[in-house]
């Protein structure tokens, strides 16, 4: 096997060969740190790097496996941490100039049993500051970019994660969606990310108390997503709002024959690209060949489902920003400033309103979901955005008509309104510019089980991504 084809084994592959002795922790390190180095100066995925600790430990789970001692879930697995979450002694600097120096004293719940499960820290993936946009780039580490098109963003707030997956420089990844940042950048990678429902996958606080703030996994298949997500799921003593008991997810799931599924291509008031457009329409073809009815349906949403997920990050999300504005509004990115001076403008009264907004939208789609396994729709209405766009001074056109520039080219943030919703995005394709598109299966509440049942049936029928020559993206010349 070729270095190229170990930096694209997926992850349970890997552990499988691990176990079977045909392949070392130690190989499938180098060979992504070595990929790391040729794709690196394109695509700036990466922070911090730790690859000489990180060879450290896969050595030492190359002897643990060849003891035939026990091992872990993640046992020698190369994985990306966003640079968000905190692991102690290690700095963290969520893209900002303002945490440069910051080394953390304590380590996040989901990056704790991450480390526990054998999971190896070989870097940290690029966010923009703070996670504050739906693209990835900062003052601090530069632009980040898609490795199918590098005019392109990997989209954010997990860009640098969804580039190190496409690129082939981490096995598996971590992410964060407060209003789609693990499924925008899953969507303009051609990656699987999950958004679990809120409290399955316990969080750091404050953000543990924010409803539309999820961790989750991306990854390059739906079986490796399962992996990290049965290691970051749980309940944990310091979060109050993480779900009792423990949801492992299975590995195999039976036919979805016979299943009803919903599907609105605007979600009622998108403007929504061509090429997304008609590679939504294939997607639902594959669910139509594997037996399943799919219908078109009318949820009953307008704008005001984005408008109020825009005031409610506003209000908490922006809030948060805005404490560093005395003291630091020099080092802030522009796009950083106007979410923190937009927040000083929020009031309760428009918090309120988006909490009622949110009983509105689900008062037509838990209905609707009762009726259907789960709702399809796109992840993205627009592939991707420039690689160093900034909401706060450039515009988006979609169909010859001006988007909100934030968040007006995803579809994802109303389904952080609804957050107790499971979320699955899986790819569909790619559009005219080489970036690839995607689809959310939304389930009912607390259904985890039904997005991934779909999922996988849909990728088991769908082409196989990464899965060799003219499947990736041709960075570093391969």
């Amino acid at each position: 096997m070729s270095d190229l084809e170990l930096c694209y084994l997926p992850a349970t592959e890997a552990i499988a060969q691990f176990k079977a002795k045909t392949l070392s922790p130690v190989e499938l390190l180098d060979a992504l740190i070595k990929r790391a180095e040729e794709v690196e100066p394109v695509i700036n995925a990466f922070t911090y790097r730790h690859f000489d600790e990180a060879m450290d430990k896969a050595k030492k789970a190359e002897a643990k496996y060849a003891s035939g001692k026990r091992t872990r879930a993640l046992e020698g697995l190369p994985i990306g941490i966003k640079d968000e979450n905190l692991i102690k002694g290690k700095p963290t600097s969520s893209g900002s100039l303002i945490m440069k120096d910051f080394v953390a004293d304590r380590t996040s719940v989901g990056n704790e049993r991450i480390l526990r499960a054998g999971g190896i820290v070989h870097a940290r993936t690029a966010t923009p500051e703070f996670s504050s946009a739906v693209y990835t780039n900062s003052r601090l580490w530069g632009v980040t970019r898609n490795p199918w098109n590098p005019e392109f963003t990997p989209g954010g707030s997990s860009g640098g994660t969804a580039a190190s997956l496409a690129a082939g420089t981490s096995a598996i990844a971590t992410g964060s969606d407060i209003g789609g940042s693990i499924r925008i950048p899953a969507g303009t990678c051609g990656l699987v990310g999950y958004k679990p429902p809120y409290g399955r996958n316990s969080d750091d606080p404050p953000f543990n108390l924010d409803f539309y703030c999820h961790t989750g996994p991306l990854a390059r298949n739906v079986s490796d997503a399962i992996v990290l997500q049965n290691v970051m799921c749980g309940p944990h003593p310091k979060d109050m709002a993480s779900l009792r008991p423990k949801l492992r997810l299975p590995a195999q799931y039976l036919p979805i024959k016979d299943w009803k599924i919903a599907f609105s291509m605007d979600l009622g008031f998108f403007e929504v690209d061509p090429d997304v457009q008609k590679n939504t329409l294939k997607a639902l073809d594959v669910f139509r060949d594997l037996g399943a009815t799919v219908e078109e349906v009318d949820i009953g949403w307008d704008h005001s489902a984005l408008d109020a997920g825009l005031a409610y990050l506003s209000h908490i999300f922006g809030a948060d920003m805005a404490t560093y504005l005395k003291d630091h509004a020099d080092k802030m990115t522009t796009y950083v400033r106007q979410w923190a001076e937009e927040a000083q403008k929020s009031t309760a009264a428009e918090f309120l309103h988006t909490l009622e907004v949110a009983n509105e939208m689900y008062a037509t789609v838990g209905p609707l979901l009762e009726k259907y396994q789960v709702l399809v729709c796109p992840t993205n209405a627009l592939p991707a955005v420039p690689a160093d766009f900034d909401h706060s001074r450039d515009t988006i056109s979609i169909n010859g008509k001006n988007v909100n520039p934030a968040l007006g080219w995803v579809m994802t943030t109303p389904f952080n309104s609804l957050s107790r919703c499971p979320v699955l995005t899986v790819p569909t394709g790619r559009a005219s510019n080489g970036v690839p598109t995607s689809i959310q299966i939304v389930g009912r509440t607390y259904t985890d089980k039904d997005v991934f049942q779909a999922g996988m049936a849909y990728e088991s029928a769908a082409p196989v991504w990464f899965a060799g020559d003219g499947l990736r993206p041709d960075v570093g010349g391969a």
